[in-house]
């Protein structure tokens, strides 16, 4: 494994903030169960530079990953600060999300087991449940296009996303963006809560009551008038602080 700790230099203060988010964004993952191994992505697009974010080392675990050993990569895919040890599928799919919405300060993607069994149907989520009503004509869908190495995909990604705050990305897994960190987050954390209720609800193989579409569409506006993780944020860093305060480093 490289150094991880090597110094990338002094960081501003908005900047630093971007790192410590972005460390304690991968370690509640760890928490959630939402990594594999040392795969999947979460990115943060530093507030002075938007041309370019923050990604880990690819032979990190989430549970490694610290605002020290983040590196910054530039709109190209070169690695500008800290060790040039990136995975390409990272850069393709980020990179493609920060260019096409300069709305978005994070992205993160996922292959959890409900996400993915979710992605392998052939219809969409389906609002059942009250968490779910934030996706109504709030998420798109990307069709499989093999590994995520090829920047030709990346118009493609683009395209699927839209204006929405989630992509469903077919055999594949989720994705979700957010202006924060904390929106991010959050938003994957009920993305992630809907799929696992969407498959329980199916396993039962009884007939399921769905709200009439006026009232999903009234969830749905009602939702989006809140910031996703401004209530939410504070205590999940509480958590990640009691778990293990190292990400801060």
């Amino acid at each position: 494994m490289k150094d991880a700790a090597n110094d990338l230099g002094p960081a501003t203060t908005s900047e630093q903030k971007a790192r410590t988010d972005l460390a304690a964004c991968h370690r509640l993952s760890y928490h959630y169960g939402w990594d594999d191994i040392v795969w999947n992505h979460i990115t943060a697009r530093l507030p002075n530079q938007p041309d370019h974010f923050l990604l880990k080392l690819h032979d990190l675990r989430y549970d490694e990953v610290t605002a020290s050993n983040l590196v910054t990569v530039d709109s190209d895919g070169t690695v500008v600060a800290g060790p040039d040890d990136i995975n390409v599928t990272g850069f393709v799919i980020h990179s493609a999300v920060y260019s096409g919405r300069p709305n978005v300060n994070c992205v993160l993607h996922t292959h959890t087991r409900a996400g993915i069994a979710v992605s392998c149907l052939e219809d969409p989520l389906i609002p059942m449940a009250n968490d779910a009503m934030m996706w109504v004509d709030n998420i798109g869908y990307h069709d499989y296009e093999g590994l995520s190495d090829d920047v030709d995909e990346c118009n493609r990604l683009v395209a699927s996303l839209g204006e929405s705050s989630a992509l469903i990305l077919r055999n594949h897994g989720l994705l979700t963006v957010g202006r924060s960190v904390a929106e991010a987050f959050v938003m994957m954390y009920y993305l992630d809560r809907a799929c696992q209720v969407h498959l329980d609800v199916l396993q039962t193989g009884q007939a399921y009551r769905l709200p009439p579409r006026d009232v999903q569409e009234k969830a749905s506006k009602q939702y989006r008038k809140f910031w996703p993780g401004n209530s939410e944020w504070p205590a999940l860093v509480r958590l990640a602080d009691k778990l293990d305060p190292s990400y801060r480093d």
